[in-house]
């Protein structure tokens, strides 16, 4: 059976047929993964290597964190495009989750989760932006200060509130992301927050937050805000 062709698979069962009929919706993760991968290598077929990615990745979560290069190591058999073709897919889910025709409201740490939350979980590397708000607390536009291991040196006050001031925002959020899941600060993390808070004081820049993203593993807040922690 694991080397069933899917063309020998009942047609209400293969993952085109099934998809045309009846919508992408009722396909399983596996299912949608073997459109992208149309093809099979030899003695598995297109669903089957589906189903192997997904369980080593550990789902589309996992998946959606890789690069074309590590979906070719992971995935047997599948090429420069068809890696190239997933990874743009995902990319194109992340913008549509991203989208909103109303500028979302960010005036609590929970509304900023909700709008970057799967975004900065996705990410492999740490990434400090800095969200720039109008006077409703209504997002502008997000900023990528810089990306990779957030440190004093690289995430100076000038270069985080320089964005504010070009925009002549009203107010800004410092946001940034621990890739391990867990948002409790470190001692780095409180130094470069006390540092934004004296520049913030000194340039008259409103600063409403501070806030670490994680993951809500294991049923914890998947934030930090330092402003309700009593820093801001």
């Amino acid at each position: 059976m694991e080397s069933t062709r899917l063309q020998e698979i009942p047609p209400d069962e293969r993952p085109r047929e099934k998809a045309e009929r009846h919508g992408c919706e009722t396909l399983a993760d596996a299912e949608l993964l073997a459109i992208f991968i149309r093809t099979g290598v030899p003695g598995k077929n297109a669903l089957q290597v589906a189903r192997d990615l997904l369980r080593d990745c550990g789902g589309f979560a996992e998946l959606a964190r890789c690069s074309p290069k590590e979906i070719r190591r992971l995935g047997k058999g599948i090429g420069p495009a068809k890696s190239l073709e997933m990874a743009a897919a995902f990319e194109i889910g992340k913008r549509l989750a991203k989208g909103k025709s109303i500028a979302p409201l960010l005036d609590t740490p929970e509304r900023v989760f909700d709008v970057f939350g799967k975004e900065f979980m996705a990410l492999r590397q740490e990434s400090l932006r800095v969200l720039l708000l109008d006077a409703r607390l209504r997002l502008i536009r997000a900023e990528e200060i810089t990306r990779g291991s957030v440190s004093e040196c690289m995430a100076h006050p000038r270069e985080i509130f320089r964005q504010a001031m070009i925009h002549s925002a009203y107010a800004v959020v410092v946001l940034h992301n621990h890739p391990s899941g867990d948002p409790a600060p470190s001692a780095a993390d409180i130094r470069i927050t006390r540092s934004l808070r004296e520049a913030a004081a000194l340039l008259q820049i409103n600063l409403i937050d501070h806030i670490i993203l994680g993951s809500p593993d294991g049923g914890r807040v998947p934030y930090y805000s330092f402003k309700e922690a009593g820093h801001l």
